[in-house]
């Protein structure tokens, strides 16, 4: 069995908090198709509740989060024309290690984002 899983945070740098209620899709990559198998939303900490993929569903291989950003923006009130700046924003990234925790934190604001693999 792996004991590997995936999580997630989102925050919000142009507010400088976590951002809450911003919701995400997780996809499984498999050649060509696109699969979706997960879909939460951000609590008051940017967090998901439980991982994304827990171990119990972990498996190795290419993935993609798409975080609606465009409706979190929306939601907190951005006055920007439409359309958004960003607003789906698509991560792609692959999972090798069985074993490990993976995590995909997302660093976000009206015209700009990052993000890098964390702890």
């Amino acid at each position: 069995m792996a004991e590997g899983y995936l999580t997630t945070h989102v925050l919000d740098t142009a507010r400088g908090c976590p951002a809450a209620g911003l919701t995400i899709e997780l996809y499984r990559l498999v050649g060509e198709e696109r699969q979706k198998i997960a879909q939460s939303v951000t609590n008051e900490d940017g967090r998901t509740d439980a991982p994304i993929l827990p171990r119990e569903a972990f498996q190795t291989g290419q993935y993609e989060l798409v975080f609606s950003a465009g409706d979190y923006l929306r939601a907190c009130g951005l006055d920007a024309q439409e359309p958004l700046f960003l607003d789906a924003i698509p991560i792609r990234f692959g999972m090798n290690d069985p074993e490990a925790h993976y995590h995909v934190p997302l660093l976000l604001s009206p015209y700009g984002y990052s993000t890098y693999r964390g702890s």
